[in-house]
C-alpha cells in the first residue's frame, strides 16, 4: 500500500521512492525521537528527511546512524535544520560527510537555537571540516555536547576548535578521541583550557599525545577554574 505524505505549510512535498523511510517516519506519530539509523539512506533520501525537519514540531532527537549520507545528504540536512525549531539532539555517527558536509552542519548551527547535541563521529571531516565547525561555534549559543571521535582532525583541527572555545560559551563537553591530535594539538587545547570557564568534559585519549602534550593540559588544570 502506498504511503501518502501532505503537503505542510505550503512546503513542497519531495519525491521519495523509499517507501521504508515513509513508512518509518508516518508510523513514528508523536513520538518524540525518530529513528532512521541503518536504513540504508542515500542522499537523496535525505530531502525526505530534510521535508520533515521543517514540517515537523514534535521530534526532539534523531538517529541517522549508521547510513550513506555524503555531502548532498548533509546539505539537504543543514536545510532542514535551519527551519526547525524543536530537534534538540542529532547523530549522524557514521556516515561519509567528509570536510564539505561539515561545512553544510556549520552553516546550520549559526542560525539554529535548538540543538543541544551533535554526534558525527567517523566522518572524514579532517582538519578542514573541523575548521568549519569551530566557526559556527564562534556563533552558537545552544550547543552542550559535540562528539568527533575518529575524524583524523589533527593538531591543525584541534587548534581551529581551541580557537572557537576561547569564545565559545555553551560547550559542556567534547568529545576528540581518536584524531591523531599528538603534542602540538594538545599544546593548543590546553592553551585554551587556561581561559575557557564552560568546558566540563574533554576526551583526548588514542591521540598520539606524548608527554610533552600531557604536560601541557596538566600544566592548564591547574589554572582552570570550571567546578
Amino acid at each position: 500500500m502506498e504511503t501518502q505524505i501532505r503537503n505542510v505549510n505550503d512546503i513542497p512535498v519531495p519525491t521519495c521512492a523509499n517507501e521504508v523511510l515513509l513508512r518509518k517516519i508516518t508510523d513514528n506519530g508523536n513520538n518524540t525521537t525518530l529513528n532512521l539509523s541503518s536504513s540504508n539512506l542515500t542522499d537523496q533520501d535525505m530531502e525526505f528527511v530534510a521535508y520533515t525537519l521543517k514540517t515537523n514540531t514534535v521530534v526532539t532527537t534523531l538517529y541517522l546512524n549508521d547510513n550513506q549520507i555524503g555531502v548532498v545528504g548533509t546539505e539537504y540536512l543543514a536545510d532542514g535544520l535551519q527551519m526547525n525549531r524543536t530537534l534538540k539532539e542529532l547523530y549522524l555517527n557514521q556516515n561519509q560527510i567528509g570536510d564539505v558536509g561539515a561545512q553544510h552542519i556549520g552553516k546550520a548551527l549559526e542560525t539554529n537555537r535548538t540543538l543541544t547535541r551533535l554526534d558525527i563521529y567517523t566522518n572524514q571531516i579532517g582538519p578542514i571540516g573541523a575548521g568549519h565547525l569551530a566557526e559556527a561555534l564562534k556563533v552558537n549559543t545552544t550547543l552542550n555536547i559535540l562528539d568527533l571521535r575518529n575524524n583524523q582532525i589533527g593538531e591543525n583541527g584541534a587548534q581551529h576548535l581551541a580557537n572557537a572555545l576561547t569564545v565559545n560559551r555553551s560547550l559542556t563537553y567534547i568529545d576528540l578521541r581518536w584524531n591523531q591530535i599528538g603534542d602540538n594539538g594538545a599544546e593548543k587545547l590546553a592553551e585554551m583550557l587556561r581561559t575557557n570557564q564552560t568546558l566540563q568534559q574533554l576526551w583526548l585519549s588514542n591521540n598520539q599525545i606524548g608527554d610533552g602534550g600531557a604536560q601541557h593540559i596538566a600544566n592548564a588544570l591547574t589554572t582552570n577554574q570550571v567546578s
